[in-house]
């Protein structure tokens, strides 16, 4: 298999058969990994021919196999991008990475294509934003943080008042 992509997200070969072999690691590598798979499956469903076919998952491994969409590019008119990307939102899905890196072209038909959806929003067929598990997970993080900060904020003021009531251990602060 030819390596095309070593990093700490993700390791992507292209094999003899011109499969595309992605195996996620790093940070989150299962949400995006499972997300991934989702996008792909969704854009399928409705119709997409400009992204890349989901073939196999092997979930315990979290690696897909999917077809190929051609070869990177390395330059592309910048409203041809743009056209490209917001062609995609019309199947219901934001890349959320328009970068160059994420475009493809396909020689068979003379196509540019995209890939790489790890971060990708999905909206169902009214335009909502379809939770996912990398999304999900971001906002209990946030969630989390904000009531751990609230509990800091807190402990300052009850620590605060300790001091000012002059209660056993606290010192009152110096003018």
């Amino acid at each position: 298999m030819h390596e095309i992509k070593d990093t700490a997200r993700a390791l992507v070969r292209i094999g003899y058969d011109g499969r595309v072999h992605k195996t996620y690691r790093g940070s989150r590598a299962q949400e995006r990994f499972e997300h991934e798979v989702r996008v792909l499956r969704e854009l399928e469903s409705r119709g997409c021919t400009f992204v890349p076919k989901l073939l196999e998952v092997d979930a315990p491994h979290l690696s897909i196999v999917t077809t190929s969409c051609g070869t990177r590019i390395d330059r592309l008119d910048p409203a041809k991008q743009q056209r490209l990307f917001a062609e995609l939102e019309t199947f219901g899905v934001r890349h959320e990475d328009a970068d160059i890196r994420n475009v493809t072209y396909r020689n068979s038909d003379g196509r540019f294509c995209l890939i790489d959806f790890e971060f990708a929003t999905l909206f169902d067929h009214e335009g909502k934003v379809i939770a996912t598990e990398v999304f999900e997970h971001a906002e209990k993080a946030f969630e989390s943080a904000q009531v751990d900060a609230e509990l800091a904020a807190k402990r300052v003021e009850v620590a605060q008042a300790q001091v000012d009531l002059g209660a056993p251990g606290t010192r009152p602060a110096r003018g």
